[in-house]
């Protein structure tokens, strides 16, 4: 029998301030199955391809079976995903015909390589046959493996934050690196942990960039910015829950938690100005959404201005904007208009 302080140091927790996880070797699982299934709807709804047919775009996430883990054993991290997903999509010609299909994924999982998940494109019952399918099948069926690219990419990266714990020495083992500052005095381990403290709270810088959209819809100020503060008027155009107090300082939530933020200043009928953010963004991090109306004589003119776009989400952001606010007003309410 092995001395008091002299066992397999795998087990010896005393050595650990918080007594966790010595050395990582201990099994820890994290569910990822909620994250994953927001994650999943956020890059896949956006989806959206153009040609010379017409236009297709993915409307709704109507199925969505399945289960996301990570576990961590030895300091490694073990993924396991499996998800059979259906999809809605919708193709609009050239001359204004719209046809209705589906998008079955039957075998997104971690057995199978990304490359090699199987995609089918189908026109819904009764729909006539068209070009549009084809364009769906290839292009569509490109940008629905990006997205799922990304959800795999992220899980293992946005996901696993802290799953790897110190070591029993002191040492980190990130699944990214992480470059902290040294501490120019480390004569004991109380100055240390202060320095550490202090380089956490610094935080991460992102690239950020701007954004600019305008539009015109056939209605007047007023009621154009109605359908902006209004909760039941948001729920219809967005297709999904939402909740919002269209206050200065008010928060709002939209397309089932998938968009959040606070408004900053409402002049109705001139301009709203808003903290926004994806929830798949850095926490804590929002950009300021600015939208102007103006009054063109029967019609308005809304001009949207953003700042602080985390780089990496600019063309996201702009689609969303584009599809879920304007293109989803115009449809539900009939205020169909130019696009400049």
């Amino acid at each position: 029998m092995a001395k008091w302080g002299e066992g397999d140091p795998r087990w010896i927790v005393e050595q650990r301030a918080d007594a966790t996880n010595v050395n990582n070797w201990h099994w820890t699982e994290r569910d990822a199955s909620n994250w994953s299934t927001e994650r999943l709807k956020s890059l896949l709804l956006p989806v959206r391809v153009e040609g010379e047919e017409g236009a297709c775009e993915v409307t709704e996430v109507s199925k969505l079976d399945g289960e996301a883990s990570i576990n961590n054993r030895k300091g490694k991290l073990i993924f396991f995903y499996e998800w059979a997903i259906k999809l809605a999509w919708t193709g609009t010609s050239k001359t204004g015909v719209k046809y209705k299909g589906y998008v079955e994924i039957p075998n997104l999982s971690d057995e199978n390589d990304v490359d090699e998940v199987e995609i089918h494109v189908s026109l819904a019952k009764d729909e006539p046959d068209t070009n549009l399918k084809t364009l769906m099948k290839q292009e569509g069926a490109k940008k629905i493996r990006d997205a799922m690219k990304t959800y795999i990419s992220t899980l293992k990266t946005e996901f696993t934050q802290g799953m790897i714990l110190p070591t029993v020495n002191g040492e980190h083992m990130e699944t990214t690196p992480q470059v902290a500052p040294k501490a120019e005095d480390r004569k004991t381990a109380a100055s240390s942990s202060a320095a550490t403290s202090q380089s956490k709270s610094v935080g991460v810088k992102i690239p950020t960039c701007k954004i600019s959209l305008k539009d015109t819809f056939l209605t007047s100020p007023e009621e154009l910015y109605r359908v902006f503060v209004t909760q039941e008027m948001v729920q219809a155009f967005t297709h999904a829950q939402a909740a919002l107090e269209a206050d200065k300082g008010g928060k709002f939530q939209l397309l089932d938690g998938s968009v959040t933020g606070e408004f900053v200043d409402l002049v109705p009928e001139k301009q709203l100005v808003m903290k926004w953010r994806f929830k798949s963004w850095p926490a804590g991090h929002f950009a300021t959404i600015t939208l102007n109306f103006t009054d063109k004589g029967g019609e308005t003119e809304v001009c949207l201005e953003g700042k602080g776009i985390p780089a990496s989400e600019e063309e996201r952001t702009k689609q969303g904007w584009q599809r879920y606010y304007f293109e989803g007003i115009k449809q539900t309410f009939g205020y169909g208009a130019r696009l400049f």
